[in-house]
């Protein structure tokens, strides 16, 4: 991970060059980053070697780079003229840009070990619905014609984009992302000393790796405890497993007979209103997302138990479609038919290919904003340290 005050003069750095340097001449040619905050001349790994300003020195270009962006606001052709500035978008990328980093350094600071990270703000979760269906259970997906992705060049990114017709065969979906306690059985009934029900590629990162158990759980005595931001505590049986890799959620899956979803499948359950024959912005609508809704935003800052929010179901009846974990998909990241490439090819373009794996949903520490059905994420298979968890599919 990088350090977090370079993820912070990031931050102001993008703005500076997106709603400063190219607000006005419209440049959609690449991500023009510079200097030790292009994170393609200088990747994760050495980034901590770099003439990094202080956190005071951070904060105060921070500070001068969002006055200097409200005091020139006034004289920005708000009403277009160009792709940029059209329906707003380039100043919902920067906020998103600045939302998706607000996750990451949630990451980092989840990787450090001490005194406890005290949240800035946590509110008490919702209780857990008693209508809600029991961890495990699955709802049947009919299948047929649904419409994928989107048109929207207000606020979705390019690789969301274009809406686009697939036809789908009928599955059954996990109501619920797969629990700690769910995924504890995989653990007793010796999922990981098994390679029956590992790929191959995923047995052999398992044995490198030396996985046990996900990333935070720790055997004490007779029981496991998990590490949630410097607080470790009882696992609790009803949480969605978190800071599992692709590999090993793939192998859960096969163990309980059952496969993980692609990215049509997963999006199908949680956007498609087949009453309607249309697609839905969110599991529940295409109202913004409450508190009520999911749990996002860091607000409770920790994974709820599965079943507390019948707001946020999807038309399917699938809960936690958004928040609590991101969801591993068995899709390599590629763009859809008819991608265009906007406004710069470091977002999504150089990423494509087989190396990554999508990922949907947000998770707890998701900023509202920056989460949607048809938002991708993506991510190396070996992946833990991000909030990641599990969600099954089986064939109709």
């Amino acid at each position: 991970m990088s350090p977090i005050v370079w993820d912070l003069g990031h931050i102001g750095h993008f703005e500076e060059v997106w709603l400063r340097d190219n607000i006005r001449s419209g440049d959609t040619g690449s991500e023009g980053l510079r200097g030790i905050y292009n994170p393609f001349e200088n990747p994760r790994a050495v980034r901590d070697e770099l003439p990094l300003p202080s956190l005071p020195e951070c904060r105060s270009y921070l500070g001068s780079v969002r006055r200097a962006v409200l005091d020139e606001l006034p004289s920005v052709p708000l009403d277009g003229g160009t792709p940029l500035l059209s329906d707003g978008f380039v100043f919902r990328m920067v906020l998103q840009h600045e939302y998706q980093h607000n996750e990451t350094i949630l990451q980092t600071l989840q990787l450090k070990e001490g005194d406890p990270y005290a949240p800035p703000r946590q509110l008490a979760p919702p209780a857990i619905d008693p209508d809600a269906p029991a961890p495990g259970s699955m709802v049947r997906f009919p299948g047929g014609r649904v419409v994928l992705g989107t048109d929207d060049r207000s606020r979705a990114y390019d690789n969301e984009r274009p809406a686009h017709a697939v036809d789908l065969p009928a599955f059954w979906i996990d109501a619920h992302p797969v629990t700690n306690a769910e995924y504890e059985a995989f653990i007793v009934a010796g999922g990981y000393s098994d390679p029956e029900h590992w790929s191959e590629t995923g047995w052999a990162w398992r044995e490198e790796a030396g996985l046990v158990a996900p990333k935070y759980w720790e055997r004490r005595s007779d029981s496991w405890t998990e590490r949630c931001m410097d607080r470790t505590g009882p696992l609790h049986p009803d949480r969605p497993v978190c800071h599992v890799c692709y590999w090993e959620a793939e192998a859960y899956a096969t163990w309980a007979g059952k496969r993980l979803p692609t990215e049509p499948e997963w999006e199908a359950a949680a956007s498609w209103d087949a009453a309607a024959g249309v697609a839905c912005v969110h599991p529940w609508g295409d109202a913004a997302p409450t508190p009520l809704h999911a749990n996002l935003d860091a607000l409770v800052f920790e994974t709820t138990p599965v079943g507390s929010y019948p707001a946020g179901r999807s038309p399917f009846g699938c809960w936690d479609m958004l928040g609590n974990v991101w969801e591993w998909t068995s899709t390599d990241f590629h763009p859809y038919p008819g991608y265009e490439t906007f406004p710069y090819p470091e977002y999504s373009e150089v990423f494509f290919g087989d190396e990554y794996k999508v990922l949907k949903g947000g998770a707890w520490a998701t900023r509202f904003d920056a989460v949607r059905n048809t938002f991708r994420n993506w991510d190396y298979p070996i992946r833990r340290q991000i909030f990641s968890g599990i969600r099954c599919v089986r064939d109709d």
